[in-house]
């Protein structure tokens, strides 16, 4: 399984979806498709909804759909290499929690994490129309001191996890990542799951 995490707008599902058509059995399973209703969002001190918190997510759910998809990942009958007999299924998990949430720790065996600088993340979201709205403030009050919060808890996970430029152009960011996933899958036989 891989992993691609990042701060919000970092760039993942982009890179995801771009992975998902160049590489044969890949499958993309999002965090983002796992938010619990917004009656079920709390809202702390200063009225921002608390969406960057695992609480807004239906991990065991998300976790139910990766059992299922390991149980019986898809095959497509095309190969991509020549030398290539058996096709390995992969799945791509992307999401911003991904390495906060303890059952997920045992399933990785690439990890990718995207970052992008304050300014450019702010833009990026500027750009993006959300359900519900952000109000004004929500970036600075709640989004970027979330992402700082959650990056420094990264510190402390005990696999390798690969930091990525998000300022990279999509073409960059898509070559180094694909480059680094079809060597590693060179080296191992199975199914293979990435966040």
């Amino acid at each position: 399984m891989k992993s691609l995490d990042s701060v919000t707008n970092g760039g993942k599902t982009t890179l995801a979806k771009n992975l998902q058509k160049h590489l044969p059995n890949c499958s993309v399973l999002s965090q983002d498709d796992f938010f619990k209703p917004e009656s079920e969002i709390e809202t702390d001190e200063n009225g921002f909804l608390q969406y960057d918190v695992l609480e807004a997510l239906n991990m065991e759910e998300m976790m139910s759909t990766i059992s299922c998809w390991m149980e019986n990942p898809p095959h497509s009958l095309v190969s991509t290499h020549e030398e290539s007999t058996e096709e390995i299924p992969i799945l791509i998990i992307e999401g911003f929690l991904l390495f906060h949430y303890k059952p997920l720790d045992t399933i990785w065996n690439r990890s990718y994490f995207l970052t992008i600088p304050y300014e450019e993340c702010k833009r990026r979201r500027s750009t993006r129309v959300y359900k519900p709205p952000d109000v004004p403030g929500y970036f600075d009050g709640h989004v970027w001191p979330m992402y700082l919060k959650h990056k420094k808890e990264m510190e402390n996970v005990s696999w390798e996890i690969v930091y990525l430029d998000g300022t990279k152009s999509e073409e960059d960011l898509f070559s180094q990542v694909y480059e680094d996933l079809t060597q590693e899958l060179a080296k191992q036989k199975g199914v293979r799951v990435t966040a």
